[in-house]
């Protein structure tokens, strides 16, 4: 089955828009992007959104917007918008990506989990410095959220732990703007342990698994004798 018979029958079934979100090909050396973009772009889909990097890279390296710009002219005959989307961690991040027309739009993914407040910074053209306490306070909302949906039950307690510990994976990476030499941070940097402004701004920024489990026991119960914990990307990682 073809990429465009594939698209035009969705199309045609969907009562929604159909869309389609990418990588530029499974690794460096077969990158098919570009030709699936052209093709997807004649047959109906409402917009695609290409992430700059391959499936084998997963997130190492930076993301190729150069390459992403290639996959929007690809499409601008059929007239189909086309959103990039890799490495953005700030409003400046985001202003740089749209820049120059070469893409229509900009999908955040990764940023988002490592800083929630990314859209009020690029709506305000601002960095905020979100303190400890209201750093807490988000993870008490999250965990309100996850109680609700799955249960106060010892089951809905450890999905919520479970779902919580995912987020505090990407979370930890915030390095807050009131301890930086120089602003903005990127997404790929890797800086070395540093104490926070607090105790708790320390925590949060720990590296370590057992730290985020201690991080889920403050709002929520213990864990359960021989509990452990593996981020889902570390533990489904390509080569």
């Amino acid at each position: 089955v073809s990429t465009q018979s594939t698209g035009r029958a969705m199309v045609a079934v969907s009562e929604v828009p159909i869309s389609v979100k990418m990588r530029m090909g499974t690794n460096e050396n077969k990158l098919t992007g570009r030709g699936i973009c052209e093709r997807l772009s004649r047959t109906g889909i409402s917009h695609l959104v290409v992430h700059g990097r391959t499936r084998q890279q997963r997130y190492t390296k930076h993301a190729d917007w150069e390459y992403i710009a290639e996959c929007k002219a690809a499409c601008e005959p059929a007239g189909v918008p086309l959103f990039g989307n890799g490495d953005i961690l700030s409003f400046e991040d985001y202003n740089e990506r749209l820049a120059g027309g070469k893409v229509d739009g900009v999908m955040i993914g990764r940023g988002a989990l490592i800083k929630p407040w990314i859209f009020q910074e690029i709506v305000e053209q601002r960095h905020i410095d979100i303190s400890s306490a209201e750093r807490l306070d988000m993870l008490r909302r999250f965990r309100d959220y996850g109680l609700e949906h799955w249960g106060t039950d010892t089951a809905g307690v450890e999905k919520t732990r479970h779902f919580l510990l995912e987020w505090l994976s990407f979370l930890y990476r915030y390095i807050p703007v009131g301890l930086l030499d120089r602003l903005p941070q990127r997404i790929n940097e890797r800086p070395p342990s540093f104490f926070g402004r607090d105790n708790l701004e320390t925590l949060m920024c720990s590296p370590s698994a057992t730290d985020w489990i201690k991080l889920t026991e403050m709002i929520l119960c213990k864990v359960p004798e021989g509990f452990n914990f593996v981020p889902k990307h570390v533990a489904n990682s390509y080569s």
